[in-house]
């Protein structure tokens, strides 16, 4: 159910293939191989996982706050991923 909330309010024609649903894709899989990882911490083939699933949504994330500042800003709030700074 949360995935269907969090796609729908990503992309409303529910395009796969957008950027930003691959960026939450890529979020999702983050998460659930960190979760893995604090149980099996010498995973080295997962650690390796990890690493091109960050270097991939990094690169997208990249080219999304080139191409669309705005969309960019709003993924960062929904998904959480960065922290905000606050002075």
């Amino acid at each position: 159910m949360v995935k269907k909330k969090v796609i729908s309010v990503i992309s409303e024609d529910e395009n796969h293939g957008s950027i930003e649903f691959q960026v939450f894709h890529f979020t999702k899989r983050i998460r659930r191989l960190t979760s893995h990882l604090e149980f099996h911490r010498k995973d080295y083939l997962s650690q390796r996982g990890l690493r091109k699933i960050l270097g991939k949504r990094q690169r997208m994330l990249s080219y999304l706050s080139k191409k669309k500042r705005i969309s960019y800003k709003e993924l960062l709030n929904q998904l959480d991923i960065r922290e905000s700074k606050t002075r």
